[in-house]
């Protein structure tokens, strides 16, 4: 029976039974007791073949029919002429029944507004006009114009002018993004800006958000291994309530005492307590952008005991990342990147691609090259502003020529840093190098700590890399194993493996991953990919990139399930004590009946707590936006920070004049922007903290770590007026060495330690 035609139907059986009900109590109350009765009969007759055709169309289904002990009641209430019995256990069941509807309606509503805003038409550019059409009729390599405030129907590429993009039901942010021509605009996400044209990359029932609604419209129709336990259990209710009614009629000779405890007994905390939790916790993931494809999964989830990572992308950034710029001697660090940048545009290297938008991001002014030729494999050359430009491996730059001092140190530093080194040189001089790595993403140590907390037992890194990458990412993340250079079949037989030992989840972002997402007692992909070949293959599927949604899930799951627990656990317990009371003669029926829809209704409102945020995990605080400035804040504090390596490396062969001048540099940095920031944070940012967190002496170890560096900073200005007065020596460089690595990495920790406690202190956020 479709679902709204049985919803209706639930309806209106209630309104019978209710009807009934009421008419039968004022004709009764005029004394006319036999109309009454059969009024009550009347409306109780629906109730029962309704309930008679449910348990039959389920036994046909290959499943038992759990309501078989209301179906008793009500036909030995019948039978017996005990009608006001039998018509209020009909209201109490009928009203279960809808009381589920709106408890399920309320829970999928996360869901469903999910395919409500689903784009239908998009306004397609034919020649010098615009066209609306159905969003199936896009192909791809049409233009399609975006009006402001509209959704993006389609996955593209912005072309003419940068756009102004909402993307906070993909990534979570609520902060919208400025995204430039060339770069792409995602389906499901809201232009918040000027209109603006793409050009379609997917047809629409490939785009992100096809998928996203696909996964969503599957996200409540499995039914969960422990709903199905539920079933089971229900079944074993109906012997044991039989037993106890018939010894009750026999102990007492009155078959309406054995009617009581029938009607007492029916097993609704069973029936509706696993379903709702568990559909109110899918829901509740779904409004932190976790998207879990049923029960199952959600029931797997929680009793996890293993949780295994793919590295690049997942715990990872994912792809090259430029990580350091070492200059020659006397070389500016941003002439090397921007002539690096610039010739790189001729290329489609992902490498090229890495550092142009390494360059970009530093605000570099990029020039266009000429005279450009690529050699496979090994960089390209050309001309920029004038100059012979070569930009790839050590062998292209040097060939056979032994490299300076400056060039060893950038490759012995590129081996152990696990990075790819790109030597830039200007009219056959290297005038330095770009290193290049995959970083861990800022939320991963974070995660990993979240998960331990939610009970998962034993983390596992899984990754095609190699051993000496991988095994660096393991020991700062103190994993429990790393499991290195395995390719995607080696990857499924280590989930296999991890399987036969404990329950467990396989974490991963890339279509090698997918094999492994699906071997997996839960499947989890990261990122708002909802068409890519990872996120079919999962069970579950985090729109927003972010890690730490990981244990979130977790989290929500093993609070749906306990509830789920403790709803059946409670209402059976009740309704057992109300069997005992029936059966001594202490209960009617129709107090037993009336005491029964009590407890569902409890249970039922039980159960919708986990549609609900848990204060352990959910409270009011720090807005969402604050968090995200902050962040932006520390993410320009690093880039100084980038500045004073490069300094400090410098100082390694300046000359006295040249040295001063850096020092100087550097503590104008450190005074002006680290210093300064430090000081704002702690007269504005921690006072709000404290009010959030409710207890300012947490803070006082990072009010600390504010003094140092302002204590660094001032040492710091001692050496600077120093060099007015007294001459540069190899000393005092080296003491502004040390200091000033001391200050990177004293603020590098503390930014991240500040950001932790800004994600527990942001409004509504999961822990």
């Amino acid at each position: 029976m479709p679902e709204l035609t049985e919803r209706t139907v639930r309806r209106a059986l209630i309104a019978i039974a209710v009807g009934a009900l009421a008419i039968g109590l004022l004709i009764w109350t005029s004394g006319r007791t036999d109309l009454a009765n059969r009024i009550w009969a009347i409306g109780t007759l629906p109730v029962v073949l309704g309930l008679l055709i449910s348990m039959i169309r389920d036994f046909l289904a290959g499943r038992a029919g759990v309501d078989a002990v209301a179906f008793v009641s009500m036909s030995a209430a019948l039978a017996l002429s005990q009608n006001l019995a039998g018509i209020v256990v009909a209201v109490m069941y009928a009203g279960g029944n809808v009381l589920e509807d709106i408890a399920v309606t309320r829970a999928e509503h996360n869901l469903k507004s999910l395919v409500d805003r689903a784009p239908r038409t998009a306004h397609l550019r034919q020649n010098n006009s615009i066209a609306d059409v159905p969003v199936e009729q896009v192909a791809v390599g049409d233009v399609v114009l975006v009006l402001a405030g509209e959704v993006i129907p389609i996955d593209g590429i912005i072309v003419g002018a940068a756009a102004t993009i909402d993307e906070a039901v993909l990534t979570g942010e609520p902060i919208p993004v400025v995204r430039r021509p060339g770069e792409p605009a995602r389906s499901g996400t809201v232009n918040s800006g000027e209109s603006f044209e793409i050009r379609a990359t997917a047809p629409a029932g490939e785009s992100t958000y096809a998928g996203i609604v696909r996964m969503a419209s599957a996200a409540h129709t499995a039914k969960a291994p422990f709903i199905r336990l539920a079933d089971r259990y229900a079944l074993l209710l109906l012997p044991i309530t039989l037993v106890l009614a018939g010894a009750a009629w026999l102990v007492s000779s009155d078959p309406v005492r054995g009617l009581a405890v029938l009607v007492a007994a029916t097993p609704c905390p069973l029936i509706l307590a696993a379903p709702v939790a568990f559909i109110a916790g899918i829901a509740q993931a779904a409004r932190l952008g976790i998207l879990i494809k049923g029960g199952r999964p959600l029931e797997a989830l929680a009793r996890t005991h293993t949780v295994m990572f793919d590295k690049t992308g997942t715990l990872t950034v994912g792809g090259a990342r430029l990580t350091a710029i070492e200059a020659a001697p006397g070389q500016r660090p941003e002439d090397v990147l921007r002539l690096a940048g610039s010739l790189e545009q001729a290329s489609h290297h992902v490498v090229a691609a890495a550092i142009v938008e390494a360059a970009r991001n530093k605000g570099l002014m990029l020039t266009i090259p000429s005279d450009v030729h690529e050699t496979m494999g090994s960089g390209l050359e050309g001309v920029v502003d004038g100059v012979a430009v070569r930009v790839g491996s050590y062998q292209l730059v040097y060939g056979s020529h032994q490299p300076e001092d400056w060039a060893a140190r950038a490759l012995r530093r590129a081996t152990w840093r696990s990075a790819l080194s790109v030597f830039v040189s200007v009219d056959g001089h290297a005038i330095g190098a770009l290193l290049l790595g995959d970083e861990l993403r800022r939320e991963t140590p974070r995660a990993i700590q979240s998960l331990r907390a939610a009970g998962i037992q034993r983390i596992v890194m899984l990754t095609g890399d190699r051993a000496d990458a991988a095994e660096t990412i393991g020991a700062a993340l103190d994993l429990d194993a790393v499991l290195s250079d395995r390719v995607p079949s080696d990857k499924v037989d280590a989930v296999a493996a991890e399987q036969r030992l404990h329950p467990t989840i396989m974490v991963g972002d890339g279509i090698n991953d997918a094999p492994a997402l699906a071997a997996a007692n839960v499947g989890i992909a990261m990122g708002a990919r909802g068409a890519s070949a990872s996120s079919e293959a999962a069970d579950i599927v985090i729109l927003p990139d972010r890690l730490d949604r990981v244990s979130d899930a977790v989290r929500i799951a093993k609070r749906a399930r306990r509830i789920a627990i403790e709803s059946i656990v409670v209402g059976l317990s009740l309704s057992g004590l109300a069997m005992i009371a029936a059966a001594i003669g202490w209960l009617t029926p129709v107090a037993g009946a009336l005491i029964q829809e009590a407890i569902d209704v409890a249970v039922i409102l039980n159960a919708l707590r986990a549609l609900s945020p848990h204060r352990g995990f959910h409270h009011a605080g720090m807005p969402s936006g604050r968090a995200a400035a902050l962040r932006q804040e520390h993410e320009k504090i690093e880039d100084r920070l980038d500045r004073l390596r490069e300094i400090a490396d410098a100082l390694d062969d300046a000359e006295r004049t040249n040295a001063a001048t850096l020092i100087a540099e550097a503590d104008e940095i450190v005074t002006e922007q680290i210093a300064r920031h430090e000081r704002k944070d702690e007269a504005e940012t921690y006072p709000d903290l404290a009010r959030v967190l409710g207890d300012g002496n947490g803070l006082s170890a990072m009010s600390r770590a504010h003094r140092e560096i302002i204590h660094l900073s001032r040492l710091l200005k001692r050496l600077v007026e120093t060099l007015t007065s007294g001459g540069v020596d190899r000393y005092l460089i080296r003491d502004a060495q040390r200091l000033i690595e001391s200050v990177d990495a004293l603020v590098r920790i503390h930014n991240a330690q500040e950001e932790d406690i800004y994600e527990l202190a942001v409004e509504g956020h999961g822990r």
